[in-house]
């Protein structure tokens, strides 16, 4: 099948505004758009500039806003997208370079919200346990692959570039209602803060770009339950 692909191009080394680049492209029904990208730079427009990493959507390397929704490259078929595709990067990053965004400020948020385990007993010297309801209690947070569709896809952040973001708040969410875990209140506290939690405004975006399931707004939701109630492990 022959496809039009346009894709928005823009090098702030080079260019004073962004434009469009379309190429024609034969492809096959069950190629992923990743391939459609790959040989178009590899036979069309070697300048073409765009990540990719493992092409099996663990990475989250080759997010990118794909026909108006955001999307991973290499999840997406050309069978699916039409005849006519229109590839951007992500709203609400700086762009380094075409389909390329700075993604500094997405981790600074990522690690402000202390996404890794707390705690301040003594250490056990052995494991520590939990029952399989505690672990999935917060295990559709451990699926996050970092790729930033999520909060690409928000408006909140579009409007205010500041606000800690779905994604960190979804990781956030994975300790805080780890039973093993101490340091839920210092998180909550975090996101209790101007930029926390409160400025999401449940357009469930974030949800449907989320390439791995994740009902984001459901978790945002849990977390700001926990804010109110002050209940880290059953609310």
């Amino acid at each position: 099948m022959k496809v039009e692909v346009r894709i928005k191009r823009y090098d702030p080394e080079r260019d004073q505004k962004p434009y469009w680049s379309t190429f024609e492209v034969d492809v096959e029904p069950i190629d992923r758009l990743l391939d459609t990208l790959n040989k178009i730079k590899w036979t069309m427009d070697g300048t073409l500039t765009y990540r990719r990493s493992c092409a099996h959507g663990i990475c989250g390397s080759d997010a990118m806003r794909i026909n108006g929704r955001n999307r991973l490259a290499c999840k997406v078929l050309m069978r699916d997208v039409g005849s006519r595709v229109t590839v951007e990067p992500m709203l609400g990053y700086p762009v380094i370079k075409d389909l390329v965004v700075d993604m500094d400020q997405f981790f600074e948020k990522y690690k402000s919200v202390k996404p890794y385990l707390i705690t301040y007993d003594t250490e056990p010297g052995t494991e520590r346990l939990q029952s399989p309801e505690e672990r999935e209690r917060f295990d559709e947070g451990t699926k996050c692959i970092l790729c930033g569709a999520c909060t690409g896809s928000c408006p909140s952040i579009w409007g205010n570039p500041d606000w800690v973001g779905p994604a960190s708040i979804v990781n956030a969410h994975r300790f805080i209602f780890d039973s093993r875990d101490q340091g839920a209140a210092e998180r909550l506290s975090i996101l209790g803060r101007k930029d926390g939690v409160w400025r999401c405004r449940t357009i469930f975006n974030c949800t449907d770009a989320c390439p791995r399931g994740i009902p984001v707004t459901d978790l945002i939701e849990q977390v700001k339950r926990a804010i109110v109630f002050n209940d880290t492990k059953n609310a």
